[in-house]
C-alpha cells in the first residue's frame, strides 16, 4: 500500500515537472520581448519543484565497508615457534624487520668526533702553539721540583701528540740549572714526544726568569698559548689571540680571550 502511494506521488511530481518545462520553453520564447511577473513566478516554481524532488527522493546511502582487522598467523615446529603479524596492507613485521630497523637506527646515531677533530675544533685551526711545561705537561709544578725529577703526565701525552700533527708546537719552562734542563729533555724523550715527528728538541726552550718566558711567547707570536700561571696569561692577553689557563679546581677571573681548564686533557674532553 505504501509503495502505491509513493508511485502516485512520483507520477504527480513528474507531471508538474513536465508542465513547468513546457512553461519554461514558452518563457524563453518571449524572454527577448518582455520579462513579466508570470515568468518570474514560473522560475520560482521550477526551483521549488527541484527542491521538492530532492527532498522526497534522497540518494541511497552507500553501504559501509567492514573494517579489516589484523590477522595473526602462527607457525610452530617442535619447540621453536615464530609469530608473524600482518597489518591491513599485508606487510609482515617479523624478527628480520626488527633487526633491520635496529641497524637503521644505529646507522643514524650521532658519530662521536675523534680526538684529532676535537683538537682542531678547540684550537680554531690555529697553526702555532706555545705551551708551558710545569703543571701542564709535567707532573711537577715548580722549578725546585725539577732539580729532583721530571715526570711527563701520561694522560696529556696523547693530546700533545695530536697537537704536534698539525700545529707548530713550542714547549718552554723556567729552570734553575742545567741539570734540570737535561732532566726535562730526557723525560720528554722517554715519553716518545720527539719520535712522533712533530716536535724536535730545538723547540723546547728554557729560561731563568718568568719575564724571559713571556718574551719567548711574544717573539713567537702564536695563535694559542697554554700556561698554568694566571699572571702570565694576563700579561699576554693583549698580544695573543687565544690562551688556555690550566688552573686548580678553583676557577679564577681571567681575561676574555683566556679559556679556563683544570687540565689540558680536560679541555679537550679526554677525561
Amino acid at each position: 500500500m505504501a509503495d502505491n502511494s509513493k508511485d502516485d506521488l512520483l507520477q504527480l511530481v513528474k507531471r508538474i515537472s513536465a508542465y513547468l518545462t513546457f512553461k519554461m520553453s514558452n518563457l524563453f520564447t518571449i524572454a527577448s520581448q518582455k520579462l513579466d511577473l508570470f515568468s518570474v513566478g514560473a522560475l520560482a516554481g521550477l526551483a521549488i519543484a527541484i527542491v521538492f524532488t530532492w527532498k522526497v527522493f534522497p540518494s541511497a546511502p552507500q553501504p559501509r565497508q567492514p573494517k579489516r582487522q589484523p590477522t595473526r598467523a602462527t607457525t610452530s615446529s617442535g619447540a621453536n615457534s615464530q609469530t608473524v603479524t600482518l597489518d591491513p596492507s599485508g606487510a609482515s613485521a617479523s624478527s628480520e624487520d626488527l633487526r633491520a630497523q635496529l641497524v637503521v637506527d644505529d646507522f643514524f646515531q650521532p658519530v662521536k668526533p675523534t680526538l684529532t677533530q676535537i683538537v682542531r675544533q678547540k684550537l680554531c685551526e690555529g697553526r702555532k702553539v706555545t705551551c708551558r711545561l710545569l703543571g701542564v705537561v709535567l707532573e711537577e709544578t715548580s722549578p725546585e721540583e725539577l732539580q729532583l725529577k721530571a715526570t711527563v703526565k701520561s694522560s696529556v701525552l696523547e693530546v700533545l701528540l695530536e697537537i704536534t700533527k698539525f700545529c707548530d708546537l713550542y714547549l718552554m719552562e723556567r729552570v734553575l740549572d742545567d741539570e734540570s734542563e737535561k732532566r726535562v729533555l730526557m723525560a720528554l724523550e722517554e715519553a716518545g714526544i720527539f719520535t712522533s715527528g712533530g716536535l724536535v728538541k730545538d723547540k723546547v726552550l728554557f729560561c731563568s726568569t718568568e719575564i724571559g718566558r713571556t718574551s719567548f711567547v711574544r717573539q713567537l707570536e702564536p695563535d694559542w698559548h697554554i700556561d698554568s700561571n694566571s699572571e702570565i696569561t694576563t700579561q699576554l692577553a693583549r698580544f695573543i689571540k687565544y690562551q688556555l689557563h690550566i688552573s686548580p679546581s678553583r676557577p679564577e677571573r681571567l681575561a676574555s680571550n683566556v679559556f679556563n681548564s683544570t687540565s689540558l686533557e680536560h679541555f679537550f674532553g679526554c677525561v
